[in-house]
C-alpha cells in the first residue's frame, strides 16, 4: 500500500523557473512564463484507480443525492422571498447591501455550487432532468449561467490544468497585469467577472439549444420580476451574485482549490503533521488541488473536499466525507487549508503566491464538449 501511495503522491513532475518560489523539480524548456508546468497526466485519475483497487466498495458511494433538489428549491424560495421583501428598499442603503452580502451572496454561492453538483448529474438519474433543473437553480442568480458552466466544468475535470482547455486557469496576461497586491485584490474583488468572461475568450463554444433555453428562461424571469415586483428585487439578485464571487468568505474556495500555496497549507490530520508539512514543502512537488474541511462546507455542498471531489466526481456532496473516511491513507498526507478567508488574504498579500501559482500542462486531453446533452 505504501508503494501505491508514493506513486500517487509523485505522479506529477512540476517545473518552475529558477529563483521563483516554491522551487520545482525540473525547469521547463517549453515556456518562459512563471507557471508550474508538468508533462504527466493530472493526479486524480491515478489516485482514483489506486483507491478503487484498495477499496472497491468506494464505487457504491456514486450516484445522485435525492435531497439536493429539495435544498435547491429551499434556497431559491429564500432568495425570491428576500428579493420581494427588499423591493422598496434603496439599493445603496446599509440594509440592502448588508442583506445582499450576508444572505444573498451566501445563498447564491450555494446555488452556484448546486449547479456544480447538477452538472455532474447528481440531483437526478436522468441527464435531461439535471439540465432542466439547473435552469431552476439559475433563476435567483439573475444571469444565464448553468448551460455554459457545465461543458467548461467537465473539461476542467477531464483536462485539469491543460492550457487552452481548462478555462479555470488564469491566462498569462492576467498573471502579468495583476502581479501585485492591488492587482490580486482587484482579481479577488471581481473574480466572478473573470470566471464569466475568460472561457469565452480562451475557448469559445458554439451556442446550443440549452444555451438559448437558459437565456430565454432567465430573461423572461428577470422581466417578470421587474414588471410585477420592481427593479430593486432584480438589483438585489444581481448584487447577490456579484458579492458571491467577490470578497466573501464562501468565495475563498475559488482561490483555495487549485492555487499552489507553498507552506501555506497543512497536512490534513494525524500525528507528526508539522514534520510531514516541512518535509512535503521541500521534497515533494506542489499539489494541484487543496481541500478544506471547515464549517463553510455546510453552506457550499462540501466543495471544500476538493481532492475527494476530483478523485470521485460521481460521488455527491453528502457522501464525499465517506470517501475520505474510507481511504484515509490516501488523504491524510495531503495539504489542506484551514480557512478560505486566510487563503484569500494570503493570496492577495503574499508576493510568493499569485495568479502564476497554477499547474499547467500542454499535452492534449479531451477537448471541451459543447453538447450539453452529454450524460
Amino acid at each position: 500500500m505504501s508503494s501505491v501511495i508514493t506513486t500517487v503522491t509523485n505522479s506529477a513532475v512540476l517545473s518552475r523557473p529558477e529563483g521563483a518560489r516554491p522551487a520545482a523539480s525540473k525547469k521547463s524548456d517549453a515556456t518562459d512564463d512563471d507557471f508550474f508546468w508538468t508533462y504527466t497526466e493530472e493526479p486524480h485519475r491515478t489516485r482514483r484507480q489506486a483507491i478503487i483497487k484498495a477499496h472497491p466498495e468506494v464505487t457504491k458511494l456514486c450516484g445522485p443525492e435525492p435531497g439536493t433538489k429539495y435544498l435547491v428549491l429551499a434556497v431559491v424560495v429564500l432568495q425570491l422571498t428576500t428579493a420581494y421583501l427588499l423591493r422598496g428598499t434603496w439599493p445603496l442603503s446599509w440594509r440592502f447591501l448588508a442583506t445582499a452580502y450576508v444572505v444573498g451572496a451566501t445563498a447564491n454561492q450555494n446555488l452556484f455550487l448546486a449547479i456544480h453538483e447538477i452538472s455532474h448529474n447528481l440531483a437526478f438519474r436522468s441527464p435531461r432532468a439535471n439540465r432542466l433543473f439547473a435552469l431552476v437553480a439559475n433563476v435567483p442568480i439573475a444571469v444565464p449561467y448553468s448551460a455554459a458552466f457545465r461543458p467548461y466544468h467537465l473539461a476542467h475535470h477531464k483536462s485539469l490544468g491543460v492550457d487552452g482547455i481548462d478555462t479555470d486557469l488564469p491566462t498569462a496576461a492576467e498573471a502579468v497585469l495583476l502581479d501585485s497586491v492591488l492587482g490580486k485584490a482587484f482579481f479577488c474583488t471581481f473574480q466572478i467577472v473573470f470566471y464569466a468572461l475568460r472561457p469565452m475568450i480562451v475557448h469559445p463554444l458554439p451556442l446550443t439549444r440549452l444555451h438559448v433555453l437558459n437565456l430565454g428562461v432567465q430573461l423572461l424571469f428577470d422581466a417578470l420580476l421587474v414588471r410585477y415586483v420592481g427593479v430593486n428585487a432584480l438589483l438585489y439578485l444581481i448584487a447577490s451574485s456579484f458579492l458571491a464571487g467577490s470578497l466573501h468568505p464562501c468565495a475563498g474556495h475559488f482561490i483555495a482549490e487549485h492555487y499552489v500555496f507553498d507552506g501555506g497549507a497543512r497536512p490534513s490530520e494525524g500525528a507528526g503533521a508539522e514534520e510531514e508539512k516541512e518535509e512535503s514543502a521541500t521534497s515533494l512537488p506542489p499539489p494541484e488541488t487543496y481541500s478544506y474541511y471547515g464549517p463553510l462546507n455546510y453552506l457550499t455542498y462540501n466543495v471544500g473536499l476538493h481532492n475527494e471531489h476530483h478523485d470521485f466526481p460521481a460521488v455527491p456532496w453528502t457522501r464525499l466525507p465517506a470517501v475520505r473516511a474510507l481511504a484515509p491513507e490516501f488523504y491524510a498526507h495531503l495539504p489542506a487549508h484551514r480557512s478560505w478567508v486566510a487563503a484569500m488574504a494570503r493570496f492577495i498579500v503574499d508576493p510568493d503566491v499569485g495568479l502564476r501559482c497554477r499547474v499547467k500542462r500542454r499535452q492534449a486531453q479531451r477537448p471541451v464538449q459543447s453538447n450539453n446533452t452529454e450524460a
